[in-house]
């Protein structure tokens, strides 16, 4: 069914209920851009206004992760961080994988979280998703900024010499790599969850499995020849790698793992926005 509206300004609307697969996403999500602002501002008010501290824990939550880890891993486990000062290599690990998982958690309860919403009004659905990774990207602008200030603090105080070199010219890339892998793998699992419910209480906890499958606790260095391919296989790898490449010239680089992590990344969002989209007409009903 295909409805077509005409505005007093002349324009057309057209509401489709078979959308094809090569609709144009971005298009939309332009055409919203108002709403998709307003819901951007609402997940970032709304997910401290009843904290006492508010935004601060932009800054505490990596901060106690970072010292926990420091002590567990660092102290008591001896984990080798390449020379980097192990509070510096577990806050690049943690403020990476943050944004990565929030986008990921987040938009795989797209339909449960939103089911009142989607069943009054029509709009994109596909917006919502991408708020979450808009306003992800607030808080990870904040825990970015706690990582230059105690980069600077070694630097300044402690006479740690700086490695930054061309490579952390790569950080926008890497930003959008983790911004299609989150929403990639969220899209997908939010689809499934609409008919598979249970996946919505493991999801919270694969992700924090995953997260040692990663290298954020550990540099691709300390790892076994053996389980080295493992570890390779996570698409987070390269991108944490070549963020601490970029930032402190010692890591595992190379151009191969970050062009598998781009794939791996594309493949996982263009087949979510598909199963999303297709989902999305008809889970009203299974919700």
């Amino acid at each position: 069914m295909k409805n077509s509206l005409k505005n007093g300004r002349g324009f057309e609307w057209s509401i489709d209920s078979k959308p094809t697969l090569n609709s144009n996403i971005f298009s939309e999500i332009w055409s919203y851009r108002d709403l998709l602002s307003l819901l951007v501002k609402r997940d970032i008010i709304t997910f401290y206004k009843q904290t006492i501290l508010g935004p601060l824990w932009f800054f505490i939550q990596p901060l106690l992760t970072t010292i926990v880890f420091t002590f567990v891993f660092g102290n008591l486990g001896g984990f080798s961080t390449d020379g980097i000062p192990q509070p510096l290599f577990y806050l690049a690990g943690i403020t990476f994988w943050n944004y990565f998982s929030d986008c990921l958690i987040k938009t795989s309860t797209v339909f449960r979280d939103n089911s009142n919403l989607f069943s009054k009004v029509y709009f994109p659905r596909i917006i919502i998703p991408f708020s979450i990774v808009i306003s992800s990207l607030v808080k990870f602008s904040v825990q970015f900024i706690l990582f230059m200030l105690m980069s600077l603090y070694y630097f300044i105080f402690l006479h740690q010499s700086s490695q930054i070199n061309e490579f952390v010219l790569l950080f926008p890339l890497l930003l959008l790599i983790m911004a299609l892998l989150g929403l990639g793998i969220g899209m997908l699992v939010s689809a499934l969850t609409t008919k598979y419910r249970d996946l919505s209480f493991l999801i919270s906890f694969a992700v924090q499995l995953l997260m040692y499958t990663t290298t954020v606790v550990y540099p691709l260095s300390f790892v076994g020849s053996k389980i080295h391919w493992i570890v390779l296989l996570n698409p987070m790898t390269a991108l944490i790698e070549t963020f601490r490449f970029g930032f402190f010239g010692v890591a595992t680089f190379h151009w191969g793992y970050l062009l598998y992590s781009f794939f791996i990344a594309l493949m996982l969002f263009i087949i979510g926005s598909i199963l999303f989209n297709k989902v999305e007409r008809s889970f009203v009903d299974t919700i």
